[in-house]
């Protein structure tokens, strides 16, 4: 639903959260380039981080290891999650979802691929637009990321068809 990379989530630590502002603010140190990154949480997403406040929301990471609260779940922990849901890493990985979710709100929801890039905090290649190109599309990030959370809703309650 945040479609950030597994390491950036697994690593997610409850200080990075402003849960009154819905957003999510990673810093630079976590993040493979090495630039700070805003993600904009819909109402679905802040849900499921309330509901995660209860099990690890006294401790400093948002998934604990079980043995060692002060500890991120492993590298491995949200694939091993996928294949005991029943899936093989033949057919989707934890990486996966940020792939799917870069092909769908282009192709289904219609956004615009920069912006998509943005919230996936992939590096603008050119140089001159990484110079020049400072801006965060925050409101406009976080319309998608509701619309992305909706989309989600509405396939889970087949309200819409994935097909």
């Amino acid at each position: 639903m945040v479609f950030v990379r597994p390491g950036e989530l697994r690593g997610a630590e409850w200080t990075e959260f402003n849960l009154d502002a819905a957003e999510w603010s990673i810093p630079g140190v976590r993040m493979k380039s090495g630039q700070p990154h805003i993600v904009p949480l819909s109402t679905q997403a802040m849900s499921i981080f309330r509901d995660l406040q209860p099990f690890s929301g006294h401790g400093k990471f948002v998934f604990p290891t079980p043995r060692n609260k002060n500890a991120p779940v492993s590298n491995m922990a949200f694939n091993a999650a996928l294949k005991a849901l029943g899936y093989s890493g033949k057919e989707i990985t934890a990486h996966g979802f940020r792939a799917t979710a870069r092909t769908l709100l282009d192709e289904v929801l219609g956004f615009k691929i920069e912006l998509i890039e943005h919230q996936l905090a992939h590096a603008v290649r050119d140089p001159l637009s990484r110079a020049y190109n400072r801006t965060t599309h925050l409101s406009e990030r976080r319309k998608m990321m509701q619309a992305w959370a909706d989309y989600l809703d509405d396939l889970r309650n087949k309200k819409i068809s994935a097909g």
